[in-house]
C-alpha cells in the first residue's frame, strides 16, 4: 500500500480557508478588539518579521478564547459544509480521487483548524492531521491542543501518527516553504502541483 500526504490550503483549495473561518466564526465585537490588539503583529508578519504559524496562533488565542465548543464546531460544520466546496481545486480532487481509486492511505497534513477541516476530510474520506483547539469545560482556551502542525512539526506530527516505514511508495504534495520538510518524506514529490522529483 502507498500513501499520499497533502497540504491543504492552496494546494488542495485555491485560497487560505482560515481567514474566512476566523472572520464568520468570532464574534463582531471581539474581531474590532482583535484587528486593534493584533495590528502590529499583522504588520510584522506583512515585513516578514513574523512566521504565518505565530500569527495563526494569536489570531486563535485572541479571537477564540472563552468561546463555547458547541457554538464553534456548529460554525466549523458549516464551513466545512458551505465554504470549502467552492475553493477546491480541480486539479486537486483529480489527484484525491486517483489516489483513492488506487487504495492509497491519504492523510490531510495542515496547519488549518480541525474544527472544520476535520467534517470535510470525515466526508471525503480522508484522515487528518490538523490543528486542534484546546477546550476546557464546555470553552475553548484559545490555545492549540496539539501544537501546530507546519515545517518541521508537520514531520513530527506525521511520525506521531503514522510508520512510515510500512508504505511502498510515499506521494507528498504541498505549495509553500512550510511544507518542505514534509516532501522530504517522500519518493515523489509534488511543490505547486510541479513534480520535483
Amino acid at each position: 500500500m502507498d500513501i499520499a500526504l497533502f497540504d491543504f490550503d492552496g494546494t488542495i483549495t485555491n485560497c487560505d480557508t482560515f481567514t474566512p473561518f476566523v472572520k464568520a466564526a468570532i464574534p463582531r465585537k471581539r474581531m474590532r478588539v482583535g484587528k486593534i490588539l493584533l495590528t502590529p503583529f499583522i504588520i510584522a508578519h506583512k515585513y516578514s518579521l513574523l512566521s504565518s504559524s505565530y500569527i495563526r496562533q494569536k489570531v486563535v488565542r485572541v479571537g477564540f478564547k472563552n468561546l463555547p465548543v458547541l457554538d464553534i464546531a456548529e460554525l466549523g460544520h458549516k464551513h466545512a459544509e458551505s465554504f470549502i466546496p467552492n475553493v477546491l481545486r480541480p486539479e486537486a480532487i483529480e489527484r484525491l480521487n486517483w489516489h483513492k481509486a488506487r487504495g492509497d492511505r491519504i492523510l490531510i497534513v495542515s496547519a488549518s483548524l480541525a474544527v472544520y477541516l476535520g467534517p470535510w476530510c470525515e466526508k471525503m474520506g480522508f484522515e487528518l492531521c490538523g490543528v486542534n483547539l484546546e477546550e476546557r469545560e464546555g470553552l475553548l482556551t484559545g490555545h492549540y491542543l496539539d501544537g501546530d502542525c507546519t515545517g518541521r512539526k508537520k514531520v513530527e506530527r506525521i511520525r506521531a501518527l503514522i510508520n512510515l516505514d510500512e508504505f511502498e511508495h510515499i506521494y507528498a504534495y504541498g505549495d509553500t516553504a512550510e511544507d518542505i520538510e514534509m516532501l522530504d518524506l517522500a519518493d515523489s514529490k509534488f511543490f505547486n502541483w510541479e513534480k520535483v522529483s
